[in-house]
C-alpha cells in the first residue's frame, strides 16, 4: 500500500471520518474537543499560529482499519507479521518537501508550532507523534515514538523512563559523555507509526519492517545538521540531540495509555538544532490514550501468537482487552491437550509487559466478558490453577507498583489477584485524565460555527506575563493548565514564551506532583543523584 500521509487524510475525509474546523479555535481547547469528537479533527485556524493542527486520525478501531487498508481489525496483525517476515529496507532519496522551510540555530522556535495542551495535570505542551530515529555505533538505526515536553524554544525533554532500545542508546551516549543525535519526524502515515511503535529486537530496523507492512520501501532523506535520516514524507522534522545530562530533569505529569495521570518523570534534556517543514505543513498531535491503542494492540497479538506457536500450543483466538489498556491483559482460547493450559500461560506471560493472562478452552468466546468470567468461576481452583510469577520486570507506568527511585526498573508480579488500589500508593497516581475546558468548550458548538476570540500575541507583554507567573506560583504552585487559565487574558503563545524565558533563567522547577513552582522554593522536587 503505497499511500502517503495526505492521501490517507483525503480518504478519511471522503469516508466522513475527518472534520475540517475552519473558524478560529483557541489551542487550549483542542485536547477536549478531540476527546469529545467521534471524528478526526483538522483545525485550520489555530489562534496565534500559522500552521493547521490535526489530531485523532487513528483514535478509533475503524480509522485504524482504514489507515491499514483492512476490512477486519485482525488483519492488522497479519500485516505486521508479514512486515516482520518480509522486511524491505528503506530507500534513501536526495531531498523532500519537508525541506521547503528550514530553521537553524537561533531561528529555531518550537513555540511557533501549534503544540496543544491536553489534560488538566499535564506538565506542558507535548510533542506526542514524533517518530524518532537514532543511531548507535554498534547496533545501528532504531526507530520509536517518544514524547517531548516543550520547555524552551529550543529545548525539550524526551520521555524514556521505560527500558527500551532508545533509552539504551541514550544511556550509552551519556556514559561516553557525548550527546545522542535524533531526528523527530512528525506528520506521517499510520503505517510508519505502527512500524516505529513495534518493539523490534536490537539491531533490527523498524523502518524495514514498515516497508514490509507497506509492500514498498519507506523513503528516508538526510538531515541538515546531524548525521541521521528522517522520514521523507513528513510534514515536519525536528533535528536534535539528547544531551548527556542523565536522568535529572523533572517532567510531566503525562496522560498515559492507562487512562490515568502518570507521575513526575526524570529524563534527559533535548537541544533542538533545526526545524524543517513543508511550506503548507500540518502539525499532527497524537491524542492520548486511544490514539495509542489501536495500532499498539496488534503488536501484542503478534508477540503472543509467536510465543504460543513456539510453545507448540494451538491457538483459537486472542483478546488483548481494552480494560487492560491493550497492554496488560490477554484472554487466550486454545485447542487444549493435556497440560497445555499451564504451558500456554507460561508462554504468554513471557511476552513484553503482559501482566495478567487468562487461558480458556475453545468453547469460550474470548471477546465475551461474561463467558470468560463464567469459565473462571466454574473451571478454576486457586491452589491448582493460579500461577503467580514474582520478581518479573514491570512497566514503570503501572500505578499499583511502589514508587521507585529515578532510573530503577520496577519489579512486579505476573498475574495478580486483587485489582483494587493498594494501600500506600499516592492518590494522584490514579487521577483520571480530565481534559481542560471540557465544561465550556464543546465540539458541537464548534461544528455549528462557534469561534473563539482572537488574541494577538504581544511580545512587549512577555516580561509582564513572566512576573505575573512568578507571583502566582511563589506561594501556591500550579499545574500548567491552571496557570494558563488564570492568565487567559493573554494569548497562549505569550504565556508559553514567558514560561520559556523563566525556564532559561533557571527560575522554574516542579513540585513532586508535577506543578510549576519557583526553583529553590520549599515546594520544589528534590532532584535525584546525578547518574
Amino acid at each position: 500500500m503505497n499511500e502517503n500521509f495526505r492521501s490517507f487524510l483525503d480518504r478519511l475525509r471522503a469516508a466522513n471520518e475527518l472534520v475540517d474546523i475552519r473558524q478560529p479555535v483557541d489551542i487550549r481547547h483542542v485536547g477536549t474537543l478531540v476527546d469529545q469528537s467521534d471524528k478526526a479533527l483538522l483545525f485550520h485556524n489555530v489562534i496565534g499560529y500559522q500552521m493547521p493542527l490535526l489530531s485523532g486520525i487513528i483514535r478509533t478501531q475503524e480509522r485504524a482499519m482504514l489507515a491499514m487498508g483492512c476490512e477486519n481489525y485482525s488483519d492488522i496483525e497479519k500485516m505486521l507479521q508479514h512486515g516482520i517476515d518480509n522486511p524491505i529496507p528503506p530507500r534513501y532519496v536526495e531531498t523532500s518537501a519537508t525541506k521547503e522551510v528550514i530553521y537553524k540555530g537561533d531561528d529555531v522556535d518550537l513555540f511557533k508550532l501549534p503544540i496543544p495542551m491536553s489534560s488538566i495535570f499535564d506538565g506542558g505542551p507535548m510533542i506526542t507523534a514524533g517518530i524518532v530515529i537514532a543511531r548507535d555505533p554498534e547496533y545501528g538505526l532504531n526507530s520509536g515514538i517518544y514524547r517531548f515536553m516543550v520547555k524552551e524554544k529550543g529545548l525539550t525533554g524526551i520521555d524514556i523512563v521505560t527500558p527500551n532500545n532508545m533509552r539504551m542508546f541514550a544511556q550509552r551516549a551519556y556514559e561516553q559523555g557525548r550527546p545522542c543525535p535524533i531526528s523527530i519526524s512528525i506528520g506521517n502515515h499510520p503505517m510508519e507509526i505502527m512500524g516505529a511503535g513495534y518493539r523490534a529486537p536490537i539491531g533490527v530496523d523498524e523502518m524495514a519492517i514498515t516497508g514490509g507492512i507497506r509492500g514498498v520501501a519507506v523513503d528516508l532523506a538526510q538531515c541538515e545538521t546531524i548525521d541521521l535520516p528522517y522520514i521523507a514524507d513528513s510534514e515536519i522534522v525536528i533535528e536534535a540531540e539528547i544531551l548527556p545530562t542523565g536522568w535529572t530533569q523533572p517532567e510531566g505529569r503525562f496522560g498515559e495509555f492507562t487512562a490515568l495521570m502518570g507521575g513526575l518523570h526524570w529524563n534527559p534534556n533535548v537541544r533542538i538544532k533545526a526545524i524543517m517543514h513543508r511550506r503548507d505543513a500540518m502539525y499532527y498531535s497524537l491524542h492520548m490514550p486511544w490514539e495509542n491503542t489501536w495500532l499498539a494492540a496488534p503488536t501484542r497479538y503478534q508477540a503472543i501468537r509467536r510465543a504460543l506457536r513456539t510453545a507448540g500450543v494451538q491457538v483459537k483466538d486472542i483478546n488483548v482487552t481494552l480494560g487492560g489498556r491493550a497492554f496488560w491483559h490477554a484472554v487466550i482460547s486454545i485447542k487444549k491437550q493435556a497440560g497445555e493450559g499451564k504451558n500456554a500461560l507460561l508462554a504468554a506471560l513471557s511476552v513484553m509487559d503482559l501482566k495478567h493472562v487468562v487461558v480458556v478452552d475453545d468453547d469460550i468466546d474470548v471477546f465475551n466478558g461474561e463467558q470468560v468470567e463464567w469459565a473462571i468461576a466454574t473451571r478454576v481452583q486457586g491452589d491448582r490453577d493460579l500461577i503467580i510469577i514474582p520478581g518479573a520486570r514491570a512497566k514503570p507506568l503501572d500505578p499499583s507498583l511502589p514508587v521507585m527511585p529515578p532510573g530503577v526498573v520496577p519489579i512486579g508480579a505476573k498475574v495478580g489477584v486483587d485489582a483494587t488500589i493498594s494501600e500506600g500508593i499516592p492518590h494522584e497516581r490514579y487521577e483520571r485524565i480530565s481534559y481542560a475546558y471540557a465544561d465550556t468548550a464543546k465540539i458541537g458548538d464548534y461544528v455549528a460555527g462557534k469561534a473563539d476570540p482572537v488574541q494577538v500575541s504581544q511580545p512587549e507583554q512577555l516580561e509582564e506575563v513572566a512576573e505575573k507567573i512568578l507571583a502566582l506560583i511563589v506561594d501556591a504552585p500550579l499545574y500548567y493548565t491552571a496557570l494558563a487559565e488564570q492568565l487567559s487574558q493573554y494569548d497562549f503563545q505569550t504565556i508559553a514564551r514567558a514560561l520559556g524565558a523563566l525556564h532559561e533563567r533557571d527560575q522554574l522547577w516542579k513540585t513532586p506532583e508535577g506543578k510549576l513552582c519557583v526553583r529553590g522554593s520549599r515546594f520544589d522536587a528534590v532532584p535525584p543523584t546525578r547518574r
